[in-house]
């Protein structure tokens, strides 16, 4: 028989050499640089039309859903009028991005600059405006990534006929989307349809606490009453499924040849983790995964909704006809995956037995993050967790479940509290974390084109307004021209773009640069 002190010996050894193990794991794990990348991946930042542009009463421009959203008082008080002024200082923007080494930069289109009553004329100062800054992107080597919704549609169209609720927003959207490709598509070669529609439809017609702010009691998280939460949610993402493929489809047929470009639309993805082991939770995971992205994908891939959705939901999830099924099949030359966060999912098979039910009674499983069940509180009110290993496992089933599509990373990024502090480590450690799991989701046979930080600038944010922050740079508000100023992450996503040392000891070593303190310390 051993001795105690030889096997406590032995089992001491024993953990120390797992522990050395799993330190030289990290360290080889913590250093990477962009030459472990394909030399086409591009690296890049983004930003939106509305919560960048301000000029919102300027040169045309009409109102879009997200204006009466803010101006009804649902974000804080705060709105886009101003923004970042990105309208006027879109030089200044570029030469940022230079300076960072940005290789693209996705942006979206406000369709109310370019068409303010949503159909008809061309705005002149609206297509001058996106010329310029496009043109501006192409003459300092940056490719342009555009989307063409936002969570903007149009008030004008939302008053007509209620927007994406109404067929109508087919030939409407498809003839903007047209009139985009004619006049950008020469430059602009990735097209982002819908932005993450499976969000939009959530928020805007279940909960009601994003625009268009429709929703029906008792679901509503807000105080408006316009709309119907228990069908809504469902209508509005196949108009945008159909209106998207319609999209598509025209490009196909009548600029891709010249022009050689490539549609896609991006999905809203979580790191979906059971709450438990038990088979209830896993089941319930695979169902909130079908509800989250194969509402979206599983069109795209099947031609049909997955079947828990057409189970749960009944009549009211619209059928696509046979001709529908095969246009919206195989619409998409790429996707653009949108994921920060991670959440936990429990069963919830009880709220299937009430009657009057909305999307997420139909989806029978709760969703916890923060230790908050979602849809009742804002449950990102925290920093995120540096978590890569949960976007890989998601883009692993992107991989297995629908056929390896081209992806890109079209936002990632860490949310902080909005102040005048240049060292934003938290936000270092997260891109650091994640464009580390992109490679490993790379190496992993993953077939991604990109990432993009979310966001370049301190933006007008969707849920928070000013109040928050994932920028690379602060943009001083107290400040007449709104200056911008380098965080400690613009200068590690630089020093990493430019082939630098990635490793989280160097970011540190940034943040000692005494330099980056604070804006205050700027004015002294």
């Amino acid at each position: 028989m051993m001795e105690p002190e030889t096997s406590l010996s032995l089992a001491f050894m024993l953990t120390l050499l797992l522990l050395v193990n799993f330190v030289v794991g990290v360290l080889s794990a913590d250093k990477y640089s962009r030459d472990d990348f394909p030399s086409d991946f591009v690296f890049g930042s983004g930003t939106s039309a509305y919560q960048v542009e301000g000029a919102a009463n300027e040169d045309g421009r009409t109102p879009s859903i997200w204006d009466t959203f803010a101006h009804d008082g649902y974000v804080h008080g705060d709105n886009g009028d101003v923004a970042c002024d990105g309208y006027n200082r879109y030089k200044e923007d570029v030469r940022l991005m230079v300076e960072t080494g940005l290789d693209a930069y996705r942006f979206s289109i406000s369709w109310s600059r370019l068409i303010p009553n949503g159909r008809g004329p061309v705005n002149p100062k609206g297509l001058e405006y996106y010329n310029n800054l496009i043109n501006e992107l192409i003459s300092k080597g940056i490719q342009p990534h555009a989307t063409l919704h936002n969570f903007d549609l149009p008030q004008a169209l939302e008053d007509e006929y209620g927007g994406w609720v109404s067929r109508n927003i087919i030939r409407d959207f498809t003839d903007y989307a047209e009139v985009c490709f004619r006049e950008f598509g020469d430059r602009v070669l990735y097209w982002t349809t819908v932005n993450e529609p499976n969000v939009f439809a959530l928020g805007g017609y279940d909960q009601g606490n994003s625009p268009p702010q429709r929703c029906s009691l008792p679901f509503c998280t807000t105080n408006s009453t316009r709309g119907n939460s228990t069908s809504e949610p469902y209508l509005a993402v196949h108009h945008i499924l159909l209106s998207h493929s319609s999209a598509v489809r025209l490009y196909r047929r009548k600029y891709r040849a010249e022009q050689h470009g490539f549609v896609g639309i991006s999905v809203y993805v979580f790191g979906f983790l059971p709450l438990t082991n038990r088979e209830k939770d896993m089941e319930a995971t695979q169902r909130a995964r079908d509800f989250q992205v194969g509402w979206i994908m599983e069109p795209l891939f099947h031609g049909d909704y997955p079947n828990s959705m057409k189970a749960n939901a009944g009549a009211r999830i619209p059928a696509f006809t046979n001709r529908e099924s095969k246009q919206v099949k195989g619409s998409y030359d790429f996707i653009g995956v949108i994921h920060y966060n991670n959440i936990n999912v429990t069963d919830n098979t009880d709220a299937l037995k009430t009657k009057l039910r909305d999307y997420s009674a139909d989806m029978a499983a709760q969703l916890i993050c923060m230790n908050f069940v979602m849809f009742k509180h804002n449950c990102f009110k925290s920093q995120y967790p540096v978590t890569p290993w949960s976007l890989v496992e998601e883009l692993d089933r992107f991989k297995l479940h629908y056929g390896n599509p081209p992806i890109f990373i079209y936002e990632n990024g860490q949310r902080t509290a909005s102040n005048s502090s240049l060292q934003d480590v938290s936000r270092v450690k997260y891109l650091h974390g994640y464009i580390g799991g992109v490679l490993d989701a790379l190496r992993n046979g993953s077939n991604i084109r990109g990432y993009f930080q979310w966001s370049f600038l301190d933006l007008f944010e969707l849920l928070d307004g000013y109040g928050t922050s994932f920028g690379i740079y602060y943009v001083d508000r107290n400040d007449p021209e709104l200056k911008r100023y380098p965080k400690l992450s613009a200068k590690w996503y630089s020093r990493f773009l430019r082939g630098g040392s990635t490793s989280i000891v160097g970011a540190i070593e940034l943040e000692k640069d005494t330099s980056l303190v604070s804006v205050g310390h700027l004015f002294h």
